[in-house]
């Protein structure tokens, strides 16, 4: 063990994650304006696509071991962190014991934060945002995508989409955050990798199973008015051609390093997860729906700050209050220069890398 590295520059910290609160989690994102609109849009192909091809880069399989844990202290407390990543390959299974033993000494488990999404009226009134959020997912004025997106940014799409999506029509009519989004998924699906949270769920079994408190950090944001929320981001133009060109150039080019990021994460190989490239586009797409007008009036323009602030509290507070923690982010939040545990640092604790 011994003092943590800092990331390198490319490496960026995951977007805010949401959860749903007394809709589905679907239209929790939806009437929230959020990047879950790009989600439900790869279930919209027309038909069937090919076999998958083959790819260079073979992806492990069977028992791994995961990457080792972070620590933080402060006098004789201790925050034990899993730096969670995903896409992961499919065929994986995680061998957790380190992770269940630390769980096992644990006073209490602390999840990642997230903005819990709620639509005032309930589950029955947010059944009725579907048809208003079908129309949402589609560029305004019906406008197709090769009317919106520069030339040469549609060429690059029409060779991607060949390969990953030949036979989807519908997705022309999509905005560029979503068609990106749909082809992206697609392209992750054919690769041998899996967006399953494996991690999470060993976490969360273990926790009950020996009876430890879960704390996960919430901000609550209530929608007052989802329907006029959802006509008006129906009609207006999303600054999100940055998040679709940055999501052509990760396919283009970090597909094969994902499989070894992958790799990396399933063996516990953390210097390789320092050190490879980093191509991200989550960050574009999400401030292209968070910096629009529609989102500061409905409360979503500073939600990132709160959601760190959130998390931030709740290590302090766990690390003030108990002997061990077990906490649980995203390992770009891990590796990050700017990110939650570097920020920990800086604020006095002993911070110790795998």
């Amino acid at each position: 063990m011994g003092e943590a590295r800092v990331a390198p520059a490319p490496y960026r910290r995951a977007p805010v994650p949401f959860v749903g609160a007394d809709v589905p989690l679907f239209l929790a994102f939806a009437a929230a304006l959020t990047l879950f609109f790009a989600s439900c849009a790869a279930s919209a192909a027309d038909e069937a696509e090919p076999a998958a091809r083959t790819l260079d880069t073979v992806v492990v399989s069977g028992v791994q071991p995961g990457p080792g844990l972070w620590k933080v202290t402060k006098d004789d407390h201790t925050l034990w962190i899993l730096g969670t990543l995903r896409p992961l390959p499919k065929r994986m299974t995680w061998e957790p014991r380190e992770v269940v033993e630390k769980i096992e000494q644990s006073q209490q488990v602390l999840m990642p934060p997230a903005a819990q999404i709620s639509i005032k009226g309930g589950s029955l009134r947010a059944m009725l945002l579907v048809p208003p959020l079908l129309r949402a997912r589609n560029n305004p004025d019906e406008q197709k995508l090769v009317e919106v997106v520069p030339d040469e940014l549609y060429a690059r799409w029409l060779a991607l989409k060949r390969v990953y999506l030949p036979r989807n029509r519908s997705v022309e009519k999509r905005r560029p955050i979503i068609a990106a989004w749909t082809l992206y998924e697609k392209a992750i699906e054919r690769s041998g990798m899996s967006f399953k949270d494996v991690a999470t769920r060993v976490v969360e079994k273990a926790a009950k199973r020996n009876k430890v408190p879960i704390v996960a950090p919430r901000v609550a944001v209530v929608i007052e008015e989802p329907k006029d929320a959802l006509r008006e981001f129906s009609k207006s133009q999303l600054e999100d051609l940055e998040c679709f060109r940055r999501t052509l150039t990760r396919l283009e080019s970090d597909v094969e390093t994902m499989k070894d990021r992958g790799n990396a994460w399933a063996t516990g190989d953390i210097i390789s997860l320092r050190e490879l490239p980093y191509t991200d586009q989550n960050q574009a797409c999400l401030d292209a729906v968070l910096q629009g007008a529609a989102a500061g009036r409905h409360g979503l323009a500073d939600l990132e700050r709160r959601v760190d602030a959130a998390w931030l509290e709740a290590a302090e507070k766990a690390l003030a209050k108990h002997r061990v923690t077990f906490a649980v982010l995203p390992i770009g939040e891990v590796l990050d220069t700017d990110g939650y545990v570097e920020t920990l640092r800086a604020r006095g604790y002993t911070v110790e890398s795998p």
